[in-house]
């Protein structure tokens, strides 16, 4: 972070029940960096934290395995004020997995404007990649902290469906993988918390006919899917419940 060519006005790190001597570095080697130290309340809590503190107009997350190449910053910068219109800007990234680059599968490629729909598959931003003006949190709110996985997919969904998103094809981050504790690796079925956000969006987030028809139809889609692997699980009560609700809609 303190690499970047364009230095950032101030950094905040949320340091959510850690016990391996962040503090005691912080304090030791970037005494100018904002520290605050909660109970482990997760992924969301820890951000929103941090958008509640920062000082600034323009926030930009780094999560704790993720990288930024030293002009990610700058060239967001320059990109932004070349365009005033946006208010989000995300960036191309490296994958690395387990020490190896890997290739990004075609699903994962990244796109600007009004990106909505490519939103409604899977989460096609990457929080450390973006840069967004506080004023959007405001109108749409901040990560919900009550999906245990898959809370910035929800979190675009809902930015997306109301902003225009400016894109940078250059890779400004790193995203390194295939570790143990990744969210996606403690969960089974993380499409239940996606179909979570679908159904919420449908019912709170004011879409108009041609989004609104999309986000049903992805929401039938992932309902179906997920019901197969829960019926091959024997999750009976869930096969049940999600059946309801694709009738429902």
């Amino acid at each position: 972070m303190f690499s970047q060519t364009r230095l950032p006005d101030e950094v905040i790190v949320i340091d959510d029940g850690s016990t391996d001597g962040t503090e005691e570095m912080l304090a030791q080697s970037f005494p100018q960096v904002i520290y605050i130290k909660q109970d482990n309340c997760g992924v969301s809590s820890a951000r929103n934290s941090g958008i509640a503190l920062a000082a600034g107009e323009w926030i930009a997350l780094l999560d704790s395995d993720d990288k930024w190449m030293p002009e990610k910053l700058a060239q967001q910068e320059a990109a932004l004020r070349a365009k005033p219109e946006y208010l989000i800007c995300h960036t191309e990234e490296i994958w690395i997995r387990n020490g190896v680059r890997v290739n990004q599968m075609r699903k994962h490629r990244k796109y600007g404007g009004w990106i909505y729909q490519r939103c409604l598959p899977l989460c096609a931003i990457s929080p450390s990649s973006v840069l967004i003006h506080k004023s959007v949190f405001h109108e749409i709110g901040v990560f919900d902290e009550n999906l245990p996985a898959c809370e910035d997919y929800d979190l675009w969904l809902r930015m997306c469906s109301k902003y225009p998103v400016l894109y940078l094809d250059q890779p400004l981050i790193k995203k390194y993988g295939g570790h143990e504790d990744q969210l996606s690796r403690r969960y089974w079925g993380m499409d239940r918390f996606r179909i979570q956000s679908l159904a919420s969006i449908l019912k709170h987030g004011e879409l108009d006919p041609n989004l609104h028809d999309a986000t049903r139809e992805m929401l039938v889609k992932k309902i179906s899917v997920y019901v197969k692997g829960a019926q091959k699980r024997g999750k009976l009560e869930e096969v049940h419940r999600y059946k309801r609700l694709i009738r429902e809609l």
